[in-house]
């Protein structure tokens, strides 16, 4: 078992993985990690489908596009989950206030599931396995996602996580330095030196890019994100959730 310093500081994305299954008694473990998940106030607004059935796997990769889908040994599928405790609330004769219906509420549940799934990682990862985060399992076709796999409402995918045997070692990607993400007592103020710092870590993920093994592309940082950013305006996920139960209102 990895240390956490190689758990954690060493992680990588991997997308290719052995035709090999992951023992039982590691998802064991990874399951429990999920379980034992920090949640707002233990509320444990989260669930998780793991799916190992080949013909499932290949449905959702149709949908999502994501090769790794198909080739993992399990695909989880991290949800935000109102739906259980509405259930334990109408047996109790308790009302259940539209909690999901705030922006708080949608935070609140985005969050539990996002951490969770960061136990998973933290889990697999120090296992030896090889995980890659998806978020297209969130946004590509929400409805067509949340039909295959029979979620009610109250529930919606925050996002997919691959887990495999590892089939490669990709080089480690290039992240902002420290200086950029952990800042003291206070936000930065010095916008100006803030920037030349952002535009440096541009260039190095050019150079990153330009350069790493396996597929290569000219792609610096920003430009590629806020391409993103355009791509995602045209992804319509508040009608997405309104569909799926939830409606932020305040």
């Amino acid at each position: 078992m990895k240390d956490i310093k190689d758990t954690l500081i060493d992680r990588r994305s991997v997308r290719r993985y052995e035709r090999e299954a992951i023992k039982d008694e590691d998802m064991k473990l990874i399951h429990e990690a999920i379980r034992n998940t920090p949640t707002s106030y233990n509320g444990q607004q989260f669930s998780v489908i793991d799916v190992t059935d080949q013909d499932m796997k290949l449905k959702l990769y149709d949908i999502i596009g994501q090769k790794q889908i198909k080739t993992c040994s399990h695909f989880l599928l991290f949800l935000v989950d109102y739906h259980k405790i509405s259930l334990i609330s109408e047996r109790l004769g308790v009302d259940m206030p539209p909690f999901n219906d705030t922006v708080d509420g949608l935070a609140v549940g985005i969050v539990d599931a996002s951490l969770a799934m960061m136990s998973a990682v933290a889990m697999a990862e120090s296992l030896g396995l090889g995980c890659c985060p998806i978020g297209y399992a969130r946004t590509v076709a929400p409805e067509a996602v949340s039909s295959l796999l029979g979620l009610p409402k109250k529930t919606f995918v925050v996002c997919g996580l691959s887990i495999g045997v590892p089939r490669e070692t990709p080089d480690l990607k290039p992240k902002q330095p420290v200086d950029l993400v952990v800042f003291k007592d206070h936000y930065r103020s010095d916008d100006e030196v803030m920037t030349d710092e952002l535009m440096a870590y541009n260039d190095t993920v050019s150079e990153y890019n330009r350069t790493r093994s396996g597929d290569k592309t000219t792609n610096d940082w920003a430009t590629h994100i806020l391409g993103y950013y355009q791509e995602a305006m045209s992804y319509g996920m508040l009608r997405a959730l309104q569909r799926r139960g939830f409606d932020p209102k305040r």
